[in-house]
């Protein structure tokens, strides 16, 4: 094949607390695209330990029993599924058996030709686990089968066709992951409101912050408290926290960072504050949260959803 992902040589703190897979290719001039099935791409492809790549990943899942977790979201597998994985997402397959399916690596140099790509994966993201009907079953496994024999047969003019397949393929993701949020046809305050669990869902601590998001959308932070109250009944401060809370029992669950590099990395200086804050909002302390809690089935860990799908 004309590509894998291999763990890098090393690295900045991040990659020491969560692995850092990159797409490598064999020879100078290759694409920076490959796919195949599970089993050819490598064990790699079903990592069971929690780790982030440099580039997107789609997965078909035709068969197999399990989970795949996602940002401590754990996905039941009941095939057929679709899903999207974006740069610097943190997930990892749990007990799985019989794994199949197709898996379609690529970075972002593969999608200048269509740029707006970027924008429909990094949406798709936010609901990377996809059900399939009959049809969207069978009509994706008919895309990936062009995509895998132009990408095997290497004929003349090749990356052109992968590009528009793929392209293709996005774009019916998009459609896919749009269909269940309730952006369609959204109004200016389901518009708003999307917006804003968008950005506070990025895990990116200077946006964990209503008076930046109201002036990235736009608005005022008091038609963004009236937009996200009436599309989800919960206020933007409440959605924050719980964005804050999240990306604190992730780290804490998941590396070896302090106390005080976990609550820097959350946008909290001051680690008193931070544990005070933790035990707030969760009822338990850091540390305690790191020596007892179950990962996996802790009622308190929740996703935020989208306007219009719960959690």
């Amino acid at each position: 094949m004309r590509g894998t992902t291999v763990l890098p040589g090393g690295g900045g703190e991040e990659e020491q607390a969560f692995p850092m897979h990159r797409l490598a290719v064999p020879m100078p001039n290759v694409l920076p695209f490959a796919m195949g099935t599970f089993d050819s791409i490598g064990p790699m492809s079903r990592a069971e330990f929690p780790h982030r790549h440099t580039f997107y990943e789609i997965i078909h899942v035709t068969g197999g029993s399990g989970r795949h977790v996602i940002d401590l979201t754990p996905w039941e597998l009941r095939p057929p599924h679709l899903g999207v994985i974006v740069p610097g997402q943190l997930h990892h397959w749990e007990g799985v058996v019989g794994l199949e399916g197709s898996v379609v690596l690529f970075t972002e140099d593969f999608l200048l030709d269509h740029p707006g790509d970027r924008e429909v994966l990094r949406r798709a993201g936010e609901r990377p686990w996809l059900a399939l009907d009959a049809a969207e079953h069978a009509r994706t496994r008919r895309l990936l089968a062009e995509l895998d024999a132009e990408y095997r047969g290497g004929a003349e003019g090749f990356a052109s066709v992968l590009g528009a397949l793929l392209h293709v393929l996005v774009t019916r993701v998009g459609r896919l992951a749009a269909a269940g949020t309730g952006r369609a046809g959204a109004g200016r305050p389901g518009g708003v409101a999307a917006e804003f669990v968008r950005l506070v869902g990025r895990g990116e601590p200077e946006l964990w912050s209503v008076r930046v998001c109201a002036d990235r959308i736009g608005v005022t932070s008091g038609y963004l408290a009236e937009a996200v109250k009436a599309a989800t009944g919960r206020t933007p401060g409440a959605l924050v926290r719980e964005a804050r809370v999240h990306e604190a029992k992730r780290l804490l669950a998941r590396t070896e960072l302090t106390v005080r590099q976990v609550a820097a990395r959350v946008g909290l200086a001051d680690a008193a504050y931070f544990c005070r804050f933790f035990r707030r909002e969760t009822g338990i302390s850091p540390g305690d949260f790191r020596r007892g809690a179950d990962l996996h089935h802790d009622h308190r860990i929740e996703s935020i959803a989208p306007p219009g799908r719960s959690a």
